[in-house]
């Protein structure tokens, strides 16, 4: 049975962010806010919780589940290293709606999935979101629909698609854009975007002195 919990109530939100901390330490699966869509999210060092997730959303371990951070010093613990381009972006652009893709640090014991030695991570930009992830560690978040659905923008989009496999629902209304982040990979040295979204190209190129363009 599921709980929605309405966070623009100061009690009810505190009461949420509560259960919804319990629960992803228990290696259940939860629905957040972001300032993009909304998110499905996990421990991301629980590989039975993260399979869980994938499971939710109908999605194979071909398609791995980013993460989410609280802070940018989380990312230092995350990678093997943190290379100039990177952080660049991250001074423009986190927390909001850019993920970078990065070698993961070696010695990481989880699995989010075939993700050949790298991690998508992003810090969003959303009070609850930061809150909970502030609470419980980095989080394996990805957006809450079934595969091939539109994702929700907001937590009642959510729970007709994901219903009672996820215990709680952070309900902050609408999202502030209905619209994905965007991907750059930072593993080859030049910068590649795997998915255009919320921050132009335009944008990724002026931090970073260099023409960006989108993966072949």
């Amino acid at each position: 049975m599921s709980t929605v919990y309405d966070c623009s109530r100061p009690e009810s939100r505190a009461s949420g962010l509560s259960a919804a901390a319990n629960t992803v330490r228990a290696g259940g699966l939860v629905v957040l806010p972001t300032d993009t869509v909304y998110g499905i999210g996990a421990d991301a060092f629980d590989s039975n919780a993260v399979a869980a997730l994938l499971a939710a959303k109908g999605r194979g371990r071909d398609m791995p589940v980013p993460v989410l951070v609280g802070s940018w010093s989380t990312l230092d613990g995350l990678v093997m290293s943190v290379p100039r381009s990177a952080r660049a972006l991250i001074e423009a652009f986190w927390p909001g709606g850019l993920s970078i893709v990065l070698p993961q640090a070696p010695s990481l014991s989880w699995d989010l999935g075939n993700t050949r030695g790298t991690v998508n991570l992003r810090m969003p930009l959303h009070p609850v979101a930061l809150e909970l992830l502030r609470e419980v560690g980095p989080m394996a978040v990805s957006s809450a629909n079934r595969s091939g659905l539109p994702a929700a923008a907001t937590a009642g989009e959510a729970e007709e698609q994901l219903g009672d496999s996820v215990s709680i629902y952070l309900d902050a209304g609408p999202s502030g854009e209905s619209v994905a982040s965007t991907i750059v990979d930072l593993t080859q040295g030049q910068p590649r975007v795997l998915r255009e979204g919320a921050v132009p190209l335009a944008e990724l190129s002026e931090v970073l002195g260099v023409e960006v363009e989108p993966a072949s």
